[in-house]
């Protein structure tokens, strides 16, 4: 895009309000992890020794062990799947193509308690394992471990490196392919050696996102009782009430995602790779055993990642449907009435971001943005933290001033209300709104806004009526993301939540922490289905035939 620096296109007035209303929203995402850096003011030596007696060294060796099994995981998974629908033709081939995105939509939580209600001593197949085998009554194999929470965040995680290892791929097109095998490369060879150098940038992007997830995951690893730093957290805030040393946990958690990203960003350097725009090449044909263990293995993934989840929670949802009461219906309106409003302030100020950088090609428009999208890699119970000490001291601030001038003692009004709430969802999904909206925005050609300026419309009237409406199909696509993530997020809301402001994400985690996966699977399933939406979003997107 370029822009006729002798024209500005607004006056230093407005200009500046835009300006001004960026780095404001940037701010609202850094407050919370400015006050994090603070806490260590308050360090408490005797409780980091009873930590790093007890509770530490299992917690760094857990997040360590999840996050390298998680990273083999969907990298194997994810490369492999995106790989067979992409370059090779098998039975499914077009059907597993999209469905295997739809992973997307199950929550890690909900997979959690699903593969424990199917695989725990109690479940149906260690029961029939039981029976078969003639096993006495208290035989059993344990699930409640590292490899079960792995083999549960791939299965939801592996989509991310599946989606743009998938996009890497078909950007490739044949050509690339056949010049390593022109070379005397095997098949396999032209894959290791040719195509898969050439998606590292895609692949290892989709990596990046996964390792976020997991790291910032709570319900999935509460659930299997796996302490990491997500579950300290949260042990320090309500099982010491110790405010402080929630946040200096949630600070080195932050240390980890911070290293995260940074590893990833020089792994991928300035890599790209090109697109092949002609999008005409012939798929490898597999044949005989090949093209059966290709199609098996898709199914198989596709099965144990999304179908036999969602029939096993409809049948819970079922027998549970007496659930379906007033108290289910309070649940219902706080999720979406939530979802809703953090929705449209979200997409609304990635609207501020995205149009004050356009119109302001400058350093500070840029870290404005760099800042207003970082939520998206924190994790929301390090948001939680930052955002509720943050509260509590401005609470604390505006008590001695009414105490001091009016000799009131006004009871605490933004920590632990919706308004917290509201503040955690903005900062964490800042990002998911900006793609979209930054995406639609660009396609807007900045002759268009000249030719209406110079009819005599004023810049308020030229975003009223050209703007927004020529926006309107990125900005709905940020609505419906942040709507769904917000409504599935977990550890910001089960920490941040006032009294009486149950929602169904909640109910899942109160439902499972009691061992009630049946009793749980009536929230999960409407969670699913909401999920779907931005899936199917995705799906239609990324649909290549």
């Amino acid at each position: 895009m370029v822009i006729d620096k002798a024209q500005p296109l607004l006056s230093g007035h407005t200009g500046g309000r835009w300006q001004l209303a960026s780095m404001m929203l940037a701010f609202v995402v850094f407050m919370p992890l400015l006050v994090l850096a603070f806490s260590w003011l308050s360090f408490d030596g005797e409780i980091w020794l009873h930590l790093s007696e007890t509770l530490l060294p299992n917690v760094i060796l857990n997040t360590v062990v999840l996050i390298l099994g998680v990273s083999v995981g969907v990298l194997v998974v994810g490369i492999s799947l995106a790989w067979l629908t992409s370059m090779c033709e098998f039975p499914g081939r077009r059907f597993f193509d999209w469905a295997l995105m739809l992973p997307f939509a199950m929550p890690t939580y909900v997979l959690a308690f699903v593969f424990l209600g199917i695989f725990d001593f109690s479940g149906p197949v260690q029961a029939a394992i039981r029976n078969v085998f003639d096993l006495p009554g208290n035989w059993f194999f344990e699930v409640r471990h590292a490899t079960g929470v792995i083999i549960v965040m791939t299965l939801v995680l592996y989509p991310y490196v599946y989606m743009l290892a998938r996009v890497a791929f078909l950007s490739q097109g044949q050509a690339v392919f056949d010049a390593g095998r022109s070379l005397g490369l095997s098949p396999f060879q032209a894959f290791a050696k040719v195509a898969l150098p050439m998606a590292r940038p895609g692949i290892i992007a989709g990596l990046s996102l996964a390792l976020m997830e997991a790291l910032a995951d709570f319900g999935a690893v509460a659930v299997f009782n796996y302490d990491t730093f997500t579950t300290a957290i949260y042990k320090a805030w309500f099982g010491f009430f110790n405010l402080h040393l929630a946040a200096q946990l949630a600070t080195l958690l932050l240390i980890l995602v911070v290293v995260a990203l940074t590893v990833e960003r020089k792994l991928r350097g300035r890599s790209r790779y090109d697109e092949n725009r002609t999008r005409q090449w012939r798929r490898i044909a597999l044949k005989g055993s090949r093209k059966w263990l290709a199609a098996g293995y898709a199914t198989l993934v596709f099965a144990m990642a999304f179908f036999v989840p969602l029939l096993q929670l409809i049948s819970w949802a079922w027998g549970s449907r007496v659930d379906f009461d007033e108290t289910y219906r309070q649940l219902l309106g706080h999720t979406f009435m939530l979802g809703v409003i953090a929705a449209l302030l979200t997409v609304t100020g990635a609207f501020i971001l995205a149009y004050n950088r356009r119109i302001h090609q400058n350093r500070t428009s840029a870290i404005a943005v760099r800042i207003g999208t970082l939520g998206y890699a924190l994790p929301g119970s390090v948001l939680a933290v930052g955002v509720m000490i943050s509260l509590v001291w401005l609470d604390q601030r505006v008590a001695d001033f009414a105490e001091a001038m009016l000799g009131l003692e006004p009871e605490l009004l933004l920590s632990g209300s919706v308004f917290a709430l509201l503040i955690a969802y903005f900062a964490r999904f800042q990002a998911v709104a900006f793609g979209p909206v930054e995406s639609a925005l660009e396609r807007i050609r900045p002759s268009i806004r000249d030719a209406s300026r110079s009819l005599g419309a004023t810049n308020w009237e030229t975003i009223r009526l050209i703007y927004l409406p020529m926006l309107k199909p990125g900005m709905l696509t940020a609505t419906l993301l942040v709507l769904v993530d917000t409504m599935k997020e977990m550890p910001a809301t089960l920490l941040l939540r006032p009294f009486g402001w149950d929602t169904l994400a909640v109910r899942i985690y109160e439902m499972t922490s009691e061992g009630e996966w049946e009793r749980a699977a009536l929230p999960a399933v409407a969670l699913v289905l909401l999920g779907l939406i931005p899936v199917s979003i995705l799906v239609r997107k990324s649909a290549v035939h």
